[in-house]
């Protein structure tokens, strides 16, 4: 069984400060004898667009490098929910970034968000795809805490990635999310709900919270979800962090006393 720390922050375009903030939760989460603590979407920037680019680093780079060696320090996996991460190739986009971190503050794995929120409406209007290039792989990795399947955000309408990064045999997704408010209060907990039930698997989804910007307001929500869709925690408004463990046995007694895996069709792609 592990414990996991999840953290919902109302990151601004101080990135200093956002990384203070950031620290302070890991040494928080640490002293809690958390195994992991994971971070919302773009939690080191977030609100004017036009300023993401330039903020964008290589992963591995030294952002990353900061996070390693505080992971190395603590003994603490971490979860850089998203980060900005820069394309050689394509100086005018950069990717959306989860980076996952073990203990001993080596890179597990990383994933680019796959489906980008474009939006534009009379009250919202959001392009993510005017700076972000969308990513092509799904991921999971072995880590300490288990197996672990990542996805950003606006990936959660996509139940499909879920389905794949369970029948891989996820036990936790990750959600790091800045959802909307309108978005939000209609579909973020039903959503995270649905994937929980329909895979079997722990959902833990680290979101932002608040006004980033006189365009940018976010739900909130922080929550983790288990395998039969009960919320283990959340942290509806405000700053703070959350902790629930992730325990196999659980999912595993879930998984047998409602066997859906067993139950699908050979011939039919799922």
């Amino acid at each position: 069984m592990s414990k996991i720390a999840v953290v919902q922050m109302n990151t601004t375009m101080d990135r200093e400060q956002n990384l203070d903030t950031a620290f302070t939760y890991t040494e928080k989460a640490a002293a809690e004898n958390a195994d992991l603590v994971a971070f919302p979407e773009n939690f080191l920037l977030l609100g004017d667009k036009e300023h993401y680019l330039e903020a964008a680093e290589l992963v591995p780079g030294p952002l990353v490098e900061c996070f390693q060696n505080k992971a190395r320090e603590l003994g603490i996996s971490i979860l850089m929910g998203s980060i900005y991460e820069r394309i050689p190739h394509n100086p005018m986009k950069a990717y959306n970034t989860s980076v996952l971190i073990n203990k001993s503050g080596e890179i597990t794995g990383t994933y680019r968000k796959i489906h980008l929120f474009d939006i534009d409406l009379k009250n919202v209007k959001i392009l993510e795809s005017d700076v972000i290039e969308s990513g092509k792989e799904i991921a999971i990795f072995d880590h300490d805490i288990g197996k672990t399947g990542l996805s950003i955000c606006y990936d959660l309408r996509f139940p499909v990635l879920y389905q794949r990064l369970a029948s891989m045999g996820a036990l936790v997704i990750f959600v790091p999310a800045a959802f909307t408010v309108p978005t939000g209060k209609a579909h973020w907990l039903n959503l995270l709900r649905c994937r929980a039930i329909e895979n079997q698997v722990y959902i833990a989804a680290p979101a932002q919270y608040g006004k980033h910007s006189k365009t940018r307001e976010s739900f909130g929500s922080t929550v983790i979800i288990d395998p039969w869709g009960d919320v283990v925690s959340i942290l509806e408004t405000g700053e703070g962090i959350i902790y629930g463990n992730l325990d196999p046995a659980f999912q595993q007694k879930i998984k047998s006393r409602m066997p859906v895996e067993t139950h699908k069709i050979s011939g039919i792609d799922y």
